[in-house]
Order: structure tokens, then sequence, then C-alpha cells
């Protein structure tokens, strides 16, 4: 697998103005499947502790992954599909895809690499035209369905550069030997923006900003006019 350059993107809060994985909760309680007042208070408090950088990833992938794995497989699914058309392509903004396109115009590999699960994320990377996805992985019972609990190294601070070492491992490819540029707007991703070449703070929280001015990294303002 030839790469030369290889741009990587996180998704809520840098592609998307939106958390994906809260608007999915929020969907749910929406509709009816999760009690508004339960729900969304441990939601949200989930939220500020990965705000916080303290986020128990397990706890919460058990805690988010709840509701599918009641209702089962085909039910999810469809769900999934209204949430798709009726929150995230809404919420999709034309400077966002723009940026993903110049950068896929200019033959670099694209990637989209993401705390959130798989299962949320793989069709908002579809929407976004990016094949490549690094999300965080979810096991899987004798019947395919999600257990809730997690597969692997989570995608969460040092596990998204662990993650993609071990992708381009598999693919014989190196870090080092490649140009590399993240986009994302977490201080959660300290570490993955560390180790690129061309790390750039998108629409960055707090903590981000403040590293990001002490390193002199650029900062990008990408929802400003949206």
């Amino acid at each position: 697998m030839k790469i030369e350059h290889l741009t990587l993107f996180d998704l809520d809060h840098t592609l998307l103005p939106i958390d994906s994985d809260q608007s999915w909760g929020r969907f749910t309680t929406d509709v009816g499947w999760t009690s508004r007042e339960d729900f969304l208070l441990k939601n949200e408090a989930f939220y500020q502790d990965y705000c916080r950088g303290e986020l128990d990833i397990h706890a919460y992938v058990r805690f988010t992954t709840q509701t599918i794995r009641d209702k089962g497989e085909a039910l999810s699914n469809a769900m999934r599909e209204r949430f798709i058309q009726e929150v995230i392509a809404p919420a999709l903004k034309p400077q966002a895809l723009s940026l993903v396109a110049q950068h896929q115009a200019r033959g670099e590999a694209v990637m989209i690499i993401t705390a959130t699960n798989e299962w949320v994320t793989r069709p908002i990377a579809d929407l976004f035209g990016v094949k490549e996805l690094i999300a965080l992985q979810l096991s899987r019972d004798a019947n395919g369905w999600i257990t809730g609990e997690i597969e692997g190294t989570p995608t969460l601070g040092q596990g998204k550069l662990t993650r993609l070492v071990q992708w381009l491992d598999e693919r014989g490819l190196h870090l080092s030997e490649l140009t590399t540029t993240f986009y994302s707007d977490s201080i959660n991703d300290a570490p993955l923006l560390g180790a690129v070449n061309f790390p750039v703070a998108t629409n960055p929280d707090n903590a981000l900003r403040a590293l990001a001015t002490q390193k002199g990294w650029p900062i990008l303002e990408l929802f400003a006019t949206a």
C-alpha cells in the first residue's frame, strides 16, 4: 500500500459541529427509547468527564450501547438510518466537506480517527466520502451483535496513536516515513497531534487552544462562519 501523505481527521467537533455519540444518545431519548430524566443526566456526566480527560471509556461504552443491545440488531440499524438522515446529514457543513475533499484532491490518503464507536461513525465517514476509519471497536458475540465491551485498544488519548501505529504496521508502513497532518478539536488528542508533522487545532477546546498557542500550531476555526 503506497501512502506518502496521510491526513487524519477527528470527527466530533472537528468535522462535525456536534458530538455524534452524544447526539445519538439524545436521539434515542427523543424517539422514546430511553428516559430523558435518567439517560440524559448520565450522558452529560460522561461527556463532562471526557472534556476533563477523565472518561472511563469502558463504563461509557457499556452505557451508550445498552439501548441497542436491548433493542437488537435489526431495529437498531433501522433507527440508526433515521438518526443519520434526521440528525447527522443536516449537521454536515460545506466547509468541512470541502476541507476533506481538498486533501483528497491533492492525492493524500485521508482517514477519520475517532473515539466514538464504529457502529455510530461508519455511516458518517461514508457521508464524508472517507473509506479509512479508525474508531472505537465494539466486541461482538457469536451472532455478530454488540456485547457492550471494547475490542482492542480504545481510540481515546494515547490510544489513537497506538491504533494508528498498528494500522500502519499492518500495511508495512511507518509514521516516521510519511508526511502526516492531523485535525482535532480536543486536548485528549494531544498525543497524536504531537506525533504528526502538521498538527492543526481545529475548533479547539480551551486546553488545546492553549497548547497550540504555546507550541505554535495553527488554529483553524472551521465553523466560525457556520
